[in-house]
């Protein structure tokens, strides 16, 4: 995979806001869902756990690119009899589960915008997860055993394949789920190219050592609706937070072949644009938790969100 990026330099604003109590851990410094305004705040726990030195499929010099940006990217992770496995299995699933609550579809077009669940749903998309060469650079990136804290299917179709609007997921993990740290990270697998026009993922670098509070208290049942919304109404920055960190950090954008691999901090602020080429963009994306990191009562107030989206 290969970045494009562009940067400048300004002042962060922090907001002043008092903490909100934590139940079980004192007060929570990661606060979010706030009630008049967001706060920036540096992030307090690591981003690779452990040591530079941990064994694993990752050098060290690789590991401290990770630690510094946020992320890391391979090409040939996984191979054409994979891909063309995985993409059968989309078919296989959504035909297999109707109008079940793990299929997720565009609101505009009724194409299918995400498969939640799919380790669970295919034997083949399990054993991938498995493999040293995903699960084995969470567990070195972690410094843990890790678990699956969510799985999922992302489909753009060309010319109806909706935006990603601009979002940390440990916000909305931490808030929605009980996660007590970042002490996670995502790897999206290409199924097709992900291309600089069809909506590749982009990352502000280094943004994973800032953790945005977003405002705005999250309403029950609500989860639903924040799948299928192009820009949810909460846990959802700031423009003048996403614009202070992208004028000094810059924006990454994420290319490659299908079969490359992205590995990316829980907290890196992320987005990625509508599909308006007739180039489709599907991405299998994996989501490991440290098992030392499990979920609490969500920190945000809420009930906690199906299995599905958060397995516990």
């Amino acid at each position: 995979m290969v970045t494009q990026t562009a940067s400048q330099n300004v002042t962060l604003r922090n907001a002043d806001i008092a903490g909100t109590e934590n139940r079980t851990h004192g007060v929570d410094v990661y606060r979010t869902r706030l009630a008049r305004r967001s706060q920036m705040e540096p992030r307090p726990h690591n981003t690779v756990w452990g040591s530079m030195g941990n064994p694993g499929p990752l050098s060290a010099p690789e590991l401290r690119h990770y630690a510094d940006r946020g992320y890391h990217t391979e090409n040939k992770v996984l191979s054409a009899a994979d891909i063309d496995g995985c993409l059968r299995e989309v078919s296989d699933i959504t035909d297999r589960l109707g109008q079940d609550d793990r299929v997720i579809r565009e609101p505009s077009s009724g194409d299918v915008r995400s498969l939640f669940a799919v380790h669970q749903l295919s034997d083949l998309i399990a054993e991938i997860c498995a493999r040293d060469s995903i699960r084995g650079v969470a567990e070195q990136i972690l410094d843990d055993e890790v678990t699956i804290h969510q799985s999922r299917i992302n489909l753009k179709p060309g010319f109806a394949g909706g935006p990603f609007y601009w979002h940390s997921d440990f916000e909305t993990w931490h808030a929605e789920d009980g996660m007590p740290a970042p002490r996670a990270l995502s790897v999206s697998l290409a199924l097709t190219p992900n291309l600089s026009t069809n909506g590749p993922l982009m990352i502000v670098p280094g943004s994973h050592r800032r953790f945005i509070g977003c405002v705005g208290e999250t309403p029950g049942g609500y989860h639903r609706e924040s799948l299928t919304s192009y820009r949810p109404p909460f846990g959802t920055p700031e423009e003048e937070d996403v614009a202070a960190l992208a004028d000094e950090l810059g924006i990454d954008t994420i290319t490659g072949p299908a079969g490359s691999a992205l590995y990316f901090d829980s907290n890196c602020l992320h987005a990625s644009g509508g599909n308006i080429t007739p180039y489709p963009r599907s991405n299998l994306f994996v989501v490991f938790n440290a098992k030392s990191n499990a979920l609490q009562e969500p920190f945000g107030g809420t009930e906690p969100r199906p299995d599905h989206l958060a397995h516990r």
